[in-house]
């Protein structure tokens, strides 16, 4: 079985410089490529020189996550793909109980290592911990983190576990089920893209994963920060159009409703803090909804299924209002 690691750039010459020897050092199991989104840096010729090993894919634009992994993969034939980001230092033997899964599982689609923050190495990363859930409304949780309630690792997670999503910072997924489905939806363009992979991925029968004797550990936010308000205004968007396009039935309108209520108050919440930019970015988030529900109500058409997706019913309510603020409480 052939693996590709594939590390998707834009400008970032110095996490390629920092991270990147990492990568080389413990994946002799795979072929390493770097696609680069047309950056204006000279990450390029760096990679050229200082990493000749490296296969180097140039895009021609710079289309975000989604479209920046589609153009990069289309012509790949490795079995696996493993779509890396820039800043993420891999350990020892992290490739191959991940690549046995998919081995030994021929259902499985999709998969991540656990995964643990850089910058404080007993705990896990927001970005994907230990496995991605959803609640009913749609808002996204992970084994190791709620909301910013983040747990130390203590070896509660060194299993396998199957999981709803798998987060997209070290995201391991089949290539013919990747190119089956038609790759990542691009009007996602960065954040929940991973999400919305996943949920065709398990409507089309597929499964995902969660392998926790793999471990890589992750910077977060390197290419863009939770402070920047073009996060806050992809995250509100895209948790709106994921529901729109998978959640098949009529009370999906009633559960978008009533995140737009709940979108408000966090609105509300960020005026108290004097996050004003992000206040904006939140009503930017729902004009931008708005313009889009016509594209994907096309695409609903397609993809809306029944998949039980929910483990519980509000995150929200347990985490703000019951104080149930680690994952085993919900497990």
């Amino acid at each position: 079985m052939t693996t590709a690691v594939v590390i998707l750039n834009w400008n970032g010459k110095k996490l390629l410089e920092q991270f990147l020897p990492s990568v080389l050092a413990h994946s002799a199991e795979a072929t390493i490529y770097v696609a680069d989104n047309a950056s204006t840096d000279d990450s390029v010729p760096f990679l050229a020189e200082a990493f000749p090993s490296v296969q180097i894919i140039q895009n021609k634009s710079n289309g975000g996550y989604a479209k920046g992994y589609n153009d990069a993969l289309k012509h790949l034939t490795e079995d696996i793909f493993v779509l890396l980001n820039s800043d993420v230092e891999v350990t020892e033997n992290w490739l191959v109980p991940v690549i046995d899964q998919f081995r030994n599982d021929t259902k499985l689609d999709a998969a991540q290592p656990k995964i643990l923050d850089y910058k404080n190495r007993t705990h896990f990363e927001y970005a994907g911990a230990a496995g991605g859930f959803l609640d009913s409304l749609g808002y996204p949780f992970c084994r190791g983190r709620v909301f910013n309630e983040i747990e130390e690792d203590k070896g509660q997670y060194n299993d396998i576990k199957s999981i709803f999503w798998a987060t997209g910072a070290c995201l391991f997924v089949r290539n013919s089920a990747f190119k089956n489905i038609g790759g990542f939806d691009e009007d996602f363009f960065a954040h929940q893209e991973e999400i919305d992979l996943c949920w065709r991925l398990q409507a089309n029968g597929g499964e995902i994963s969660y392998v926790g004797i793999s471990a890589v550990y992750h910077v977060g936010g390197a290419t863009l920060a939770a402070s920047n308000p073009k996060k806050t205004f992809y995250n509100f968007r895209n948790t709106l159009l994921l529901l729109v396009k998978n959640r098949k039935g009529f009370s999906t309108w009633r559960i978008i409703l009533l995140r737009l209520l709940l979108d408000a108050l966090a609105g509300i919440q960020f005026l108290f803090q004097g996050k004003i930019k992000h206040i904006l970015a939140i009503i930017k988030a729902h004009i931008s909804f708005y313009l889009l529900i016509p594209r994907f109500l096309q695409k609903r058409k397609k993809h809306a299924s029944s998949l039980k997706y929910a483990i519980l019913k509000s995150i929200v309510w347990e985490y703000f209002v019951k104080k149930n603020r680690n994952f085993n409480m919900y497990d």
